[in-house]
């Protein structure tokens, strides 16, 4: 066993993570089996059990694990979406200078991920964002254009193909950043230029264009991120 001293603690529970980790990894433990019970585990990797709680706590709130009651430690099917939720946390705590570097990120992936749909898109997926963006039009309530835009993306998003992609984007995408976009263009009275921008996007996915799709999705995110640097200055 090793000397788990109060100063090794941190680290020893960061080796037990890492080793849970390795074991996922090297296919020892597969998405959706059960953990062994807390104490095998403990004493096969040499540490205490406390510090075994805590690695365990700690890979459950990353999503790596799951604690299902009455039954046990179980790890997760390992979805992209469940292990990247903590985007969508720094996109809505983000402000200021931090937000512009995540549209930054956000510009570069959403024009390749519309790129790929315009090459991918299905007919049913191309019918699901003429119907956003027919909705979007058809009203001048933030909240409603909000929802179709949110929607309107996530299909795109899914169109692409690259789950891992979509999840990235899911998360950058924050619904309150977002709502404070649309109040902001709604202000402006802005909503004309950004419909126009998401039928640019609509018409490249519809002649399956993927260059002039990824230059539209560019062209509507680096707006978001012109009006966000305006407002900086303000």
């Amino acid at each position: 066993m090793e000397d788990e001293t109060a100063p090794q603690k941190g680290t020893v529970t960061q080796r037990a993570i890492e080793q849970i980790k390795a074991m996922i990894a090297q296919g020892r433990l597969e998405p959706g089996q059960r953990l062994p019970p807390e104490r095998d585990l403990a004493a096969g990797l040499g540490i205490s059990r406390s510090s075994m709680r805590e690695a365990i706590r700690a890979l459950t709130v990353l999503g790596v694990l799951e604690a299902r009651h009455g039954s046990g430690i179980y790890v997760t099917q390992l979805e992209a979406g469940d292990l990247l939720e903590t985007f969508g946390v720094v996109a809505d705590l983000s402000r200021g200078p931090r937000l512009v570097e995540l549209l930054e990120v956000r510009r570069v992936l959403e024009s390749t991920a519309t790129a790929l749909a315009a090459a991918r898109i299905t007919p049913d997926q191309l019918a699901q964002v003429e119907k956003h963006l027919t909705a979007m039009n058809a009203t001048d309530d933030p909240e409603e254009i909000l929802a179709h835009d949110l929607a309107f993306h996530r299909v795109i998003a899914g169109a692409a193909g690259n789950g891992t992609m979509a999840a990235i984007l899911e998360g950058l995408s924050s619904r309150t950043f977002r709502a404070r976009v649309w109040r902001g263009y709604q202000e402006e009275g802005a909503f004309a230029r950004t419909r126009r921008e998401h039928a640019a996007i609509h018409r490249a996915l519809v002649a399956h264009d993927p260059e002039a799709a990824r230059v539209a999705a560019a062209a509507h995110v680096g707006e978001v991120e012109e009006w966000l640097r305006a407002r900086l200055r303000e």
